[in-house]
């Protein structure tokens, strides 16, 4: 467990600032690049501004990762939590897990977005979703459902279960650690009909990474959770078109 392990301070920080420069020198740089008119960024659905949208977080997250675990002599199935035949626990867990919330998540998103629109908030598809549902090139729907369900949860648990969460625990704030890194991760995909259901999410694979001791199991419930969504965006799409 990674909280269990001594982490060298100096490390943490660089690598969390490493983070925090790609993202921000990623996007910026994007933007400009998308001002002046170069060929890749012209619009959120050009190539160079999905790969920027896409790593300039998550990418930089997972070398992190790689980093931290090399200089701190953890391996990676200690870090996943896989020890013997556990996965296979852990996957019925996950996914045993992540059936019992996906009711409850769906039914704080209607409520949400029915407390919106009474109050006349516009409401709006996720970012992602937009920049998702505008992509032409097949290669670039193919890499964007990839991240989608492989890239996006690996990152995403290791900055917040891995790490943020874990650094919690390990400063005495397991509170902290379960509902403020549940509210930044709800916060950080920028959607207000969304937020709730994620907030619940995120405590669920907080809770995941706690009883297992390790990222696979809310990995996978994070993935499967992508997963459906994504296959629900993809239906919605097909049967647009198949409309007359």
């Amino acid at each position: 467990m990674l909280w269990e392990k001594t982490w060298r301070p100096d490390l943490v920080l660089l690598l969390a600032g490493g983070v925090v420069l790609s993202f921000f020198l990623g996007n910026l740089g994007a933007e400009l690049l998308g001002h002046f008119g170069v060929a890749g960024f012209r619009s959120p659905e050009s190539a160079g501004r999905v790969l920027v949208a896409t790593l300039s977080f998550h990418g930089a997250v997972i070398m992190a990762a790689i980093v931290f675990l090399k200089e701190h002599n953890i391996r990676w199935r200690d870090a996943l939590g896989l020890r013997d035949d556990s996965w296979k626990l852990q996957l019925l867990l996950a996914v045993t897990m992540l059936a019992a919330v996906l009711p409850v998540v769906a039914g704080l998103h209607y409520l949400s977005v029915t407390l919106l629109q009474k109050m006349h908030w516009t409401v709006e598809d996720q970012s992602a979703v937009q920049m998702f549902s505008g992509l032409k090139a097949g290669w670039l729907r193919a890499y964007f459902c990839f991240f989608t369900v492989v890239l996006a949860p690996v990152g995403e648990e290791l900055a917040f279960r891995g790490f943020l969460f874990s650094a919690a625990k390990k400063g005495g704030m397991r509170g902290v650690g379960y509902f403020g890194v549940s509210l930044i991760f709800a916060f950080i995909h920028f959607s207000p009909p969304i937020f709730l259901s994620l907030f619940v999410l995120a405590v669920v694979l907080t809770w995941l990474y706690e009883k297992t001791g390790g990222l696979f199991a809310p990995i996978v419930a994070h993935s499967l959770f992508n997963a459906l969504n994504l296959g629900l965006l993809l239906l919605d799409q097909h049967s647009s078109h198949a409309r007359p």
